[in-house]
């Protein structure tokens, strides 16, 4: 049977990008139901015992490579006591506080899953879709206004068989690192892991604990950074500013040699077998915080890439074998398939995936279905998805419109271009995108990013730190469309809550306060500032401050209290 709806979206999936969606339409005033499979929120970040073909998994030892200020929704601050980087199970805890603070969990149908969604017959007027679902073995068709897809990339295992000749003929046991649960099972194993994303630095480490010997194989290398920055900060809270960007764009190669020599720095990349050919800023890096410590020890071995297999012998491309393998884990990443949509729907000109922001397909004659947290990059994916709901949603409403197809595939293909000249693998991995900018795209078409130099003029206390500080979601509440009153204070305490989890033991002597090594920073910043008040007056009739030095000298008497966490 068919029910009529009013005005109605539908979401698909109740994990990260899934809640943030629901939310985003009840900002709008929409009316969102969401579908969720499973008998719970969370998706990828829910442990499940036993693996279900189709949904998200995770291992047992999963902690987030981001940290909580940089992960959290834009007007949902962590609780402080959390810690810096939770293990998934704290990563849930976050997940129900937001669903709890928002209501968001009466709008969810769970046990639910989502067969087909298709266009109805009269979609190019109505613009809206048939969403076939099933509970408990009753399915039912329900017409929407316009459908959030929020299942994430990580539910089709990418497991290419053939580039490993003998592997089927394997005489031990092989797997997807979708599959792996916990190293239960591997004690005195031999185990090769193929691949060195951040899933198979994580499995060679966890196996590596229990097992006989691991072996991480891997084509390309990959640099590796820890968890824990200068000064033991959040890595990702150290040179991730809206300063650090502009000077990531104005010198690129100097600034990726400078990291580069950094990392270098802490362990020899070559040294180690992982120097790989890419710059830094070419692929995402893997974050671990303890293989090098496995390397070092000798419990995880860095090998080439496999050429054959032989029994239960692995031949390396350097001719190298290793005999009497137990267990390969294969941690070769996903494919990108929604089985549930319009066959070909995210194809379009020749691309094998052809979102317009990575959120709109092409070819649609009303831009009703959008993709949601369907991208990588260096950094969390809940600001981004969050990005894109708000977004999505003032389209739905009509309240925005998208380009011309013609303006929006030229985009598409341009951005494509970019990004291949700057990523290593961009084929296999299409998703990859740009952070700060790629938030910032949107943010300025809903009228929600920060406006800097009003900030640095008004409040240049605040303004300093949405320039120099970690670019921390909050950013985008401090104005236009969906403003919220704590953002200002969010952004002044952020630094309160990553202290919090540190005091379990205050140290004896007195408790130093947290603080950036801005100073050359700050000294530049004073004069690119200098120069943009400059200009800024020049065409302005009237200004806030009556020349660029009185800007400076505010600057330069803030308070000491203004780089700590107070």
């Amino acid at each position: 049977m068919y029910l009529t709806t009013n005005k109605f979206q539908a979401v698909i999936g109740a994990g990260p990008s899934g809640l943030t969606s629901i939310k985003g339409c009840l900002e709008e005033g929409l009316e969102p139901t969401c579908f969720e499979s499973s008998d719970d929120i969370g998706g990828l970040w829910r442990f499940k015992e036993c693996v279900d073909p189709g949904r998200a998994n995770i291992y047992q030892s999963v902690i987030i490579n981001s940290s909580k200020e940089m992960m959290s929704y834009s007007d949902f601050p962590p609780p402080a006591d959390l810690p810096n980087n939770m293990h998934h199970t704290q990563l849930l805890i976050y997940l129900r506080l937001y669903a709890e603070a928002f209501d968001l969990l009466k709008h969810i149908q769970f046990q639910t899953a989502v067969l087909s969604v298709r266009q109805r017959p009269d979609f190019h007027v109505s613009g809206q879709w048939e969403v076939e679902t099933e509970r408990s073995g009753h399915r039912e068709t329900l017409v929407f206004d316009a459908v959030m897809v929020c299942t994430g990339h990580f539910t089709q295992p990418h497991l290419p068989l053939s580039d490993f000749p003998g592997i089927e003929e394997f005489e031990g046991k092989y797997l997807h690192s979708w599959e792996y649960r916990s190293a239960e099972g591997l004690q005195g194993k031999r185990v090769v892991v193929v691949g060195i994303g951040n899933s198979g630095g994580d499995i060679a480490v966890d196996a590596s604990r229990i097992a006989e010997q691991v072996y991480l194989s891997t084509r390309r290398g990959a640099w590796v950074v820890s968890r824990v920055g200068e000064g033991g900060l959040p890595g990702d809270l150290v040179g991730t500013s809206r300063w650090d960007r502009l000077m990531q764009t104005l010198f690129p190669s100097w600034i990726a040699s400078s990291i580069e020599n950094k990392v270098n720095q802490i362990f020899n990349h070559r040294l180690y077998g992982l120097q790989p050919k890419h710059g830094f800023f070419a692929q995402i890096p893997v974050v671990n915080d303890d293989l090098p410590g496995r390397i070092i020890s000798g419990r995880v071995l860095i090998k080439p890439n496999i050429r054959e297999v032989r029994g239960s012998s692995v031949v390396f491309e350097d001719g190298s074998v290793v005999d009497k393998v137990d267990v390969v884990v294969f941690a070769t990443g996903y494919n990108y398939n929604y089985p549930f949509l319009p066959s070909g729907l995210l194809a379009n000109s020749g691309l094998p995936l052809c979102l317009y922001r990575h959120v709109f397909p092409l070819g649609l004659a009303r831009p009703s279905l959008a993709i949601v947290g369907f991208v990588c990059n260096l950094g969390a994916i809940n600001p981004l998805a969050e990005m894109q709901a708000r977004w999505a949603t003032r389209i739905f409403k009509g309240l925005l419109t998208l380009p011309p197809e013609k303006a929006m595939l030229q985009d598409i293909k341009r951005d494509t271009s970019t990004l291949q000249n700057r990523f290593a693998c961009l084929e296999r991995h299409p998703l990859q995108v740009d952070h700060i900018p790629y938030l910032d795209s949107m943010a300025k078409e809903i009228g929600v990013r920060p406006n800097l130099l009003w900030l640095l003029l008004t409040e240049p206390g605040l303004g300093l730190r949405v320039l120099l500080g970690p670019c921390t979601p909050y950013q985008y509440r401090l104005r236009g469309p969906g403003q919220w009153d704590g953002a200002r204070q969010a952004i002044l305490t952020q630094w309160e809550r990553v202290a919090q989890p540190f005091k379990t033991r205050i140290a004896p002597q007195e408790e130093n306060k947290i603080r950036f090594s801005f100073s050359l920073k700050l000294v530049l910043t004073m004069s690119g500032t200098a120069i943009l008040l400059t200009l800024f007056s020049r065409h302005s009739a009237s200004s806030v401050l009556s020349h660029p030095a009185d800007i400076l000298a505010k600057v330069c008497t803030l308070p000491e209290t203004m780089w700590g966490h107070k």
